[in-house]
């Protein structure tokens, strides 16, 4: 079921937004000039932060050469609503035009969320954190396993599973992210540390440069640490009895130190070290 399901869903979803794009050149009247003061963002834009210098960049070429490629948008009450092309619908309003060329396509709220998730991670224009975020939206949306998305994006299942996965961090360390103060790589390693260690981390990594290799290392040391306080307190709570064992050594004639519920035996000559042997045979 869940396949067919996806099949009318992503697949066809993805053949609409194809299509549209693919008739840009035989169905002129698809495609009008728009007033750029008549259309409104897509509410569901998965995509919150943008290059400003790469919006520059793009307005100087939409200066020169023209828009390229027209967006996408669906007629509204009011005006319209913008389902694809939020980069060049930006970079469109700091070239100062004052239209841009769009297809208009027939939409709801349903297939406008999934049109800008669909087009944002085909385009690769999303930070890790946002496309877990879109991954996690369409998971849900459709009703798949990570695989079955996987199969439909043509990424690899560990892709999609370890970049959800950053969703599980606080909300500093994938602001981090976001700000590009450190990398999903160094992310993915925190995955799992309290938050507190997580920025304990976050600020070691901006405050040293640190690598993901680095962070590797730093996360062993902060894990064996946690693990001697638990040794420590296991020790502090059961001390052993030792009164019966120091009475054979005495007896025995054999040197001993006991420490933290541990016993060091030292042997003056191998005699000594036969006479234990003996004892314990």
């Amino acid at each position: 079921m869940k396949n067919q399901k996806l099949g009318r869903g992503l697949d066809a979803l993805l053949g609409e937004m194809d299509e549209a794009y693919d008739n840009e050149g035989s169905q002129r009247d698809s495609i009008l000039e728009i007033p750029l003061k008549d259309i409104r963002p897509n509410p569901f834009q998965p995509r919150k932060s943008f290059s400003e210098e790469s919006l520059y960049e793009l307005a100087e070429s939409i200066k020169n050469d023209g828009l390229l490629q027209p967006i996408v948008v669906t007629e509204d009450i009011d005006g319209y609503i913008l389902i694809a092309g939020e980069r060049r619908f930006r970079a469109s309003k700091l070239a100062k035009l004052k239209t841009i060329r769009s297809i208009i396509l027939n939409s709801d709220e349903n297939k406008m969320r999934q049109f800008a998730l669909i087009e944002n991670i085909q385009r690769e224009e999303l930070n890790s954190v946002e496309l877990a975020e879109a991954y996690n939206e369409l998971i849900k949306l459709h009703e798949i396993t990570h695989e079955e998305l996987s199969l439909m994006i043509h990424k690899s299942r560990a892709h999609i599973t370890n970049t959800l996965r950053l969703l599980n961090l606080s909300q500093k360390t994938r602001k981090a992210i976001v700000d590009k103060k450190i990398t999903a790589g160094h992310a993915k390693v925190l995955v799992g540390l309290d938050e507190k260690n997580q920025q304990l981390v976050v600020d070691s990594i901006i405050g040293q440069k640190l690598s993901v290799r680095d962070v590797e290392n730093m996360l062993k040391i902060i894990k064996e640490k946690d693990t001697s306080k638990i040794d420590d307190k296991s020790v502090v709570s059961q001390a052993y009895d030792f009164s019966e064992l120091k009475n054979k050594f005495d007896n025995i004639g054999i040197s001993y130190k006991i420490n933290n519920n541990k016993i060091s035996l030292s042997f003056s000559n191998e005699s000594e070290l036969e006479k234990l042997i003996s004892h314990i045979e």
